[in-house]
């Protein structure tokens, strides 16, 4: 993600996404009571390479949640704490689990059943025209 603004303690990316420090959360919210880490809640992000973007994980001192892994559907997920405590999921975009799964010899229609998806789906990520 790009940064649109950097305010210092708040930072706008694109997207709509705003982050701010703790410090200042907390005054925002007028409370003290805020307990992390506490897995109640997550922000979700896609990679289009899971294995690259674990690589460069690799070069920071993280706090997982649990390290890469694979759902019943063959998205790769990653959990991680961010320094504050919160955790970040980064989930594989599920068109490069669609063109993972081709280019381990799956057909389109091995890909649909793997997934659990229609197969009018397998052929739309194909093509790049899912909006998921």
């Amino acid at each position: 993600m790009d940064v649109v603004n950097d305010f210092g303690a708040n930072v706008t990316l694109n997207g709509g996404i705003a982050l701010q420090t703790m410090g200042t959360w907390k005054t925002f919210v007028r409370t003290g009571n805020i307990i992390l880490p506490n897995n109640a809640v997550e922000l979700y992000f896609e990679e289009d390479n899971m294995n690259e973007f674990c690589r460069h994980l690799e070069t920071f001192e993280i706090y997982y949640v649990h390290e890469l892994t694979e759902h019943r559907w063959g998205q790769r997920v990653i959990r991680f704490y961010d320094p504050d405590g919160h955790i970040i999921e980064v989930g594989e975009n599920m068109e490069a689990v669609v063109r993972r799964f081709i280019q381990q010899g799956l057909t389109e229609e091995e890909t649909a059943a793997r997934m659990d998806v229609p197969f009018d789906y397998i052929i739309s990520c194909l093509k790049g025209n899912t909006s998921v």
